[in-house]
């Protein structure tokens, strides 16, 4: 099967030696093509550059992109979209004055999520998520991380993990699957630490591992939940299964978090609200990746992550969505782009760069997904007609996508 799309004004994010992040000053530039033609071949891309030289050749579709901006799928590498029911009455709660902490205090947060998915059955859970999954395909992603965290036992943990992994087969999208069984203390062991650690370490993980159910392991490295050195002991467990670490941490305290995962050669590092000189500094010259949550901030009031700093240190930045039913009921990749700009004051450029091919690389899938570059997943996103790539971010409540391609396939 052959597609062309021609007359496109612009193809965004042009790699034609495939790499697999973007740092510092490096996130500004967004290579591009204008009035460009672009060739797949069954799912991938074979071929692209100027309408000048357009191969004539017999294809078995042509998408004329006239007006249009071509730009490779987003890569969400920070979601929970497996969950059961909801929690919009914190929401209200929230707008009537209680703060996060005082809504996990009261049986809320987390451990609300875990109540309603240990009461659902897996068929319902995987009906529920698909929607959500579906939903994030049609607004141009074309690569997501799930995490599981809303278990909190070994049969809720492992339920969830399946429902992913019954996704990831029966849908196009690239989806990998993060095990978080630390995302936070069930209320039996809320004085006994140790012992949960135990039964994610000795009960959930070879489960796991032997079922093949997790990519990546991680845990919510804050204070209240799980501290440095309870989240080292987590890491190194999951290091021994081939697990690989991605961090949720500095979300609202730093507490030499970061310098932890960077110890043990986390992949990425999410959230990142607070952060210290300290901590930029650990960044530096490494493999372990920053993500910014954007929406989180945005829905519950919190600092932004502080992007201008980070990327002037050097850094790599890459955007997620971190859909969840509490603090982040959106997985719309657009809107956290926009929001990056607008209330990160990152560029275009930067979030564009953040949201594609930094956003591959937090998920281990920077060899085929976040770049238009020939071999790679024919994942793209086809605006409807735009002045530039500007109105992306600009016009933060349109939606101005027309079409988005999976695999070289029309969602």
């Amino acid at each position: 099967m052959k597609t062309l799309l021609i007359n496109i004004k612009e193809l965004l994010q042009v790699r034609e030696l495939a790499i697999s992040k973007v740092s510092g000053a490096e996130m500004a530039i967004l290579p591009k093509i204008d009035n460009a033609y672009l060739l797949i071949e069954d799912d991938v891309i074979a071929d692209f550059g100027t309408m000048v030289n357009c191969p004539n050749i017999p294809v078995d579709k042509t998408i004329d992109a006239t007006g249009k901006t071509v730009l490779p799928a987003w890569c969400d590498s920070h979601t929970h979209i497996v969950y059961a029911g909801n929690r919009e009455q914190e929401f209200v709660d929230r707008i009537n004055g209680l703060t996060y902490e005082e809504i996990a205090n009261r049986g809320g947060g987390i451990l609300n999520s875990a109540k309603k998915l240990n009461e659902t059955s897996e068929e319902e859970i995987y009906n529920q998520s698909k929607v959500r999954l579906e939903e994030v395909m049609q607004q141009g992603t074309g690569a997501v991380e799930v995490k599981s965290g809303y278990g909190l036992t070994v049969d809720g943990e492992l339920k969830m993990l399946r429902v992913i992994k019954r996704l990831a087969q029966n849908y196009p999208i690239a989806i990998k699957a993060t095990f978080l069984g630390a995302h936070a203390f069930p209320t039996e062991y809320k004085e006994n630490h140790a012992a949960y650690i135990d039964v994610i370490i000795n009960e959930m993980l070879p489960k796991i591992a032997e079922e093949n159910l997790a990519d990546y392991i991680d845990a919510f490295l804050e204070t209240g939940y799980f501290s440095v050195e309870e989240t080292e002991r987590i890491m190194e467990a999951g290091k021994k299964h081939g697990l690989i670490a991605k961090i949720h941490v500095n979300q609202f305290t730093a507490i030499n978090g970061i310098a932890a995962c960077v110890k043990h050669e986390a992949l990425s590092v999410d959230h990142l609200e607070i952060v210290t000189d300290e901590d930029i500094e650990v960044l530096k010259n490494t493999n372990t990746i920053p993500v910014a949550l954007p929406s989180c901030s945005y829905f519950i009031s919190i600092p932004y992550t502080p992007a201008r700093k980070m990327i002037a240190a050097g850094l790599p930045l890459a955007l997620a969505t971190d859909f969840n039913p509490g603090t982040t009921p959106s997985g719309n990749m657009n809107f956290v782009v926009a929001t990056a700009c607008i209330k990160m004051k990152m560029t275009p450029e930067e979030a564009i760069n953040a949201a594609t091919i930094n956003g591959a690389y937090a998920m281990g899938l920077s060899q085929t997904h976040g770049s238009i570059t020939k071999g790679k997943k024919a994942n793209m996103i086809i605006t409807k007609p735009l002045t530039s790539y500007y109105q992306l971010p600009y016009a933060f409540g349109s939606n101005l996508i027309e079409t988005v391609l999976i695999n070289g396939v029309e969602v």
